[in-house]
Parts: structure tokens; sequence; C-alpha cells
């Protein structure tokens, strides 16, 4: 197994994925920051209901897991942005599919209900 950041990764890809996406806000998270570098206040708008708290406990994990970096400006007041990282960008492919699936999914339901 291979290690990165105190994390035991395992060696299968969906549990690796699993892991790295367990946080409830993640995948949103990176569909938002998968369509440009944002401040946290800007995500904070975007995730509605999130609370300040767990945004940033997502963030970290996110940066910790490499998928996210967090960018400080060396400014008055700091500038703090967010971006993904080549690792997190290539989750865009995926992020195509969940909107596809998704899509498809609520069809489905729309069609159930009538």
């Amino acid at each position: 197994m291979a290690t990165f950041n105190s994390h035991t990764i395992p060696e299968c890809p969906f549990v690796t994925t699993q892991k790295v996406l367990s946080g409830k806000w993640a995948i949103l998270l990176l569909h938002h920051l998968d369509h440009g570098t944002k401040r946290f206040n800007e995500l904070q708008r975007l995730m509605t209901p999130i609370t300040q708290a767990t945004l940033t406990k997502q963030l970290r994990q996110l940066e910790d897991d490499g998928l996210v970096e967090r960018l400080v400006y060396p400014e008055v007041p700091p500038r703090v942005e967010y971006q993904l990282t080549p690792i997190g960008q290539e989750f865009g492919q995926v992020l195509k599919e969940i909107d596809s699936w998704g899509n498809k999914y609520i069809d489905f339901v729309k069609e159930k209900e009538n």
C-alpha cells in the first residue's frame, strides 16, 4: 500500500477514490473548482448551506489529498484562493460523467413519478 500525507491508500482504485472523496461536500467542491479558481467566501456562497467550519475542513482534506491547492497572496488584507491541482483537474472528466448520469437518473425518477 502507498501512503500519502499519513493516509494509507489501498491498491484498489475504487476504495482509493471512495476514501479521497469521502467528505459530504467533496464532489460539489471539486465541481465548483473545476470551473476555475475561487476565494473562500465565493465557495461558501456557492455551497450554501455549508458552514464555514465544514468548508474549511473539507478544503483542508482535499489539500492534504493533493486535489486542491491553497494560494495565499502577500496582500493586506490577505487574499486566499483555491484551485485544483493537476491531479484534481484530472477529476474533471469524472465530473462530466457524474453530471451525465445524474441527469439521466433525474429523468428516470421523473418518469417513475408519472
